[in-house]
């Protein structure tokens, strides 16, 4: 079982972010629409992630990203398909010790823009920003040999501010 390993916040994931994205860029340049720093690592006021950086990819035709698995399976990659969202190809890196998850749709995929509002909602309003971080420390203390237990527990705090951010992002 996976242990739940949550950090402080750090500038080392904008980092980490920016040379992936440079790889990922090349790699699928044909089919590529857009690149995004998606999840608590892309908000620092969250203050608290585990240390892995989940990229959002938009591209043009989702059939056509499995052409690319090998490309980037040889730059660590490994290809899940679907992975239980229909419309997406996820790709984990890093094995046991995760350090990159992507997540790629379509353009127009109602995903992206949930992804996306749940950010820059964060972003605009630190103070639930803050309280999330909290509840993820909180559920890392209490769970921190199950990392199922982190998840499940999080989740109604995650479905909480999804519905903030859609929200907020349909009257902006």
């Amino acid at each position: 079982m996976r242990k739940t390993n949550i950090q402080p916040w750090t500038k080392e994931w904008e980092v980490a972010y920016d040379q992936e994205h440079r790889l990922l860029k090349e790699v699928l340049k044909e089919e590529l629409v857009d690149i995004f720093h998606i999840g608590s690592t892309s908000v620092p006021a969250i203050g608290y992630a585990k240390p892995i950086i989940d990229i959002l990819i938009v591209v043009k035709d989702i059939e056509k990203v499995d052409r690319y698995n090998e490309a980037l399976r040889k730059v660590g990659y490994e290809p899940k398909g679907e992975n239980g969202i229909a419309g997406r190809r996820y790709f984990p890196k890093g094995k046991q010790n995760r350090t990159h998850h992507v997540h790629i749709f379509q353009v127009g995929n109602e995903h992206i823009q949930t992804h996306l509002d749940f950010k820059m909602y964060l972003i605009a309003h630190p103070e639930d920003a803050k309280a999330y971080g909290e509840v993820k420390l909180k559920l890392a203390k209490q769970y921190p040999d199950n990392h199922y237990m982190y998840q499940e527990g999080k989740q109604e705090c995650v479905r909480e501010l999804v519905e903030k951010a859609r929200s907020w992002g349909a009257n902006k």
